[in-house]
C-alpha cells in the first residue's frame, strides 16, 4: 500500500500533494510500468483522507497520462521514459539577476476571432493595481523610457520573466534565450525569418486559425495534422515532411486537447530522430487546475529542440500586446544572423510596466484570482 506523510505536505491541497507524490515514484521507478495502484477507496482510508482528494489526485494523473483506468480492472501505472532535468529553484533563481540601470537602459544582461485565444475575465483583472504601476514606472525611470528598445527586448522584462517562469513553472531560462514580441504572431513570423519559408511546418488539425495564417503569410507551407485524443495521431507524425511542429500540449484550441506524458514524449522522438524542431505554443497554461500547469516540452527536452512561445494576451488582456519565446542556447546566434536587424515590436514603456507587474507579485496574484474564479 502506498504511504505518504499526509501531515507533512507544507502549503499544497492535499490531492495536488498526493499527485505530486505518486508521480514522483512513478518518475524515480518506484512504481514500475503496468503496476497496479490501490483502490481510490483503499487508499483514502489509508491515508486517512477524503475519497475526493484521492479521486482528484488520479484524475490529474490520468489526465497527464502516467496512470491509465482499465474497465473493472483499476488504475495502473502506463510505460513512461524520463526525459529532460531536474531543477534546484532555490539555486537557480540565484543564477538570474536584474542589472544595474544603465545596464537595463541598454539592454545587457550579464548571464547567458476565436475566444480560446486572447479574452480575459471580466472585472478580474486589477486595473487599479496596474495603472498603479504605470505611474510608478513613469516616475522612477522618465526619459530612460524613450529610449529604443533592443531587438530581442529589454533585460529587465527579460530577466522578470526568466524568474517568474523558474518560481512559477519550473522553467529555467537564461534571460538571454527570452525574445520579446508584439504577440505570438509576430513570433510566428520571427520562426519563419529564423529558420526560412523553404521548410515545412506541420500544424495540429484543428488548430488556431492565426498559427497557419502566419506561417502562410511570410511564405511558409503549412500541413495539417489530425488530431486524437491525445495530440497529433501517430500516423500523422510517421508520413508527415514537416521540418518544424508546431504544437499546443495543453488545452489545444479548439480541440480542447492536452497532449498525454506519452505523446508528449513521442513528439520529443520525434524531433529528435529527424533532427526537426518542435515550436511549443503554451498560450492557455497558466490557467490550468487543480493544481500548477503540467510539464512543458520544453523542460522535457534533452537534444534542444524545442522553442518554447508564451503570451500575456490570454493571462492579462488581449490590449496588451506582449509574447515571448525561449529560444535553445544553440539557435541563439542564428536568432542574431537572421532576425537581429528587426527593430523589437513592443514599446519600452510597456516592457518596463510588465516587468514591475511581475516583479511586484502582481501577476501570479492575478492568475490565483482567475483560477479561484473558474473553481466556482
Amino acid at each position: 500500500m502506498l504511504t505518504y506523510p499526509m501531515n507533512q505536505r507544507e502549503d499544497k491541497p492535499k490531492y495536488y500533494y498526493l499527485y505530486s507524490a505518486i508521480k514522483e515514484d512513478i518518475l524515480s521507478g518506484n512504481l514500475k510500468k503496468n503496476e497496479k495502484l490501490p483502490s481510490k477507496r483503499s487508499l483514502a482510508e489509508h491515508l486517512g483522507i477524503s475519497l475526493i482528494t484521492v479521486e482528484n489526485a488520479y484524475q490529474m494523473l490520468k489526465d497527464e497520462g502516467y496512470i491509465e483506468s482499465r474497465e473493472r480492472s483499476g488504475y495502473f501505472v502506463t510505460e513512461l521514459k524520463v526525459l529532460g532535468r531536474k531543477v534546484n529553484t532555490s539555486k537557480e533563481l540565484q543564477m538570474l539577476d536584474f542589472k544595474s540601470a544603465a545596464q537595463r537602459k541598454n539592454g545587457i544582461s550579464k548571464i547567458n476571432g476565436e475566444i480560446g485565444y486572447g479574452t480575459r475575465e471580466k472585472n478580474l483583472f486589477p486595473e487599479s493595481v496596474y495603472f498603479k504601476t504605470v505611474r510608478s514606472v513613469l516616475t522612477e525611470y522618465g526619459s530612460e523610457l524613450l529610449d529604443k528598445s533592443p531587438n530581442e527586448g529589454c533585460a529587465i522584462l527579460r530577466n522578470a520573466i526568466a524568474k517568474y517562469l523558474l518560481r512559477y513553472r519550473g522553467i529555467f531560462a537564461q534571460p538571454e534565450q527570452i525574445i520579446i514580441g508584439s504577440g505570438a504572431e509576430y513570433l510566428y513570423s520571427t520562426i519563419v525569418r529564423m529558420f526560412g519559408n523553404d521548410k515545412i511546418y506541420g500544424l495540429e488539425d484543428p488548430s488556431y486559425h492565426q498559427i497557419q495564417a502566419g506561417y502562410e503569410g511570410m511564405g511558409a507551407k503549412c500541413e495539417l495534422l489530425k488530431m486524437g485524443k491525445e495530440g497529433v495521431l501517430s500516423t500523422e507524425l510517421e508520413r508527415t515532411q514537416a521540418d518544424i511542429l508546431h504544437v499546443t500540449p495543453f488545452h489545444s484550441y479548439p480541440s480542447g486537447v492536452t497532449a498525454s506524458v506519452r505523446k508528449r514524449q513521442e513528439y520529443l522522438e520525434w524531433a529528435k530522430e529527424r533532427n526537426a524542431i518542435i515550436i511549443e505554443d503554451d498560450f492557455d497554461s497558466e490557467f490550468f487546475m487543480p493544481g500548477k500547469p503540467i510539464d512543458t516540452l520544453y523542460m522535457s527536452d534533452d537534444g534542444q529542440s524545442v522553442i518554447y512561445i508564451n503570451t500575456f494576451s490570454k493571462s492579462l488582456s488581449p490590449s496588451i500586446r506582449i509574447g515571448y519565446m525561449i529560444l535553445p542556447e544553440k539557435w541563439i546566434d542564428k536568432y542574431k544572423e537572421n532576425v537581429g536587424e528587426f527593430s523589437c515590436t513592443v514599446p519600452v514603456l510597456d516592457q518596463y510596466v510588465l516587468a514591475e507587474f511581475i516583479e511586484k507579485g502582481h501577476f501570479e496574484q492575478h492568475l490565483n484570482r482567475v483560477r479561484r474564479h473558474r473553481e466556482r
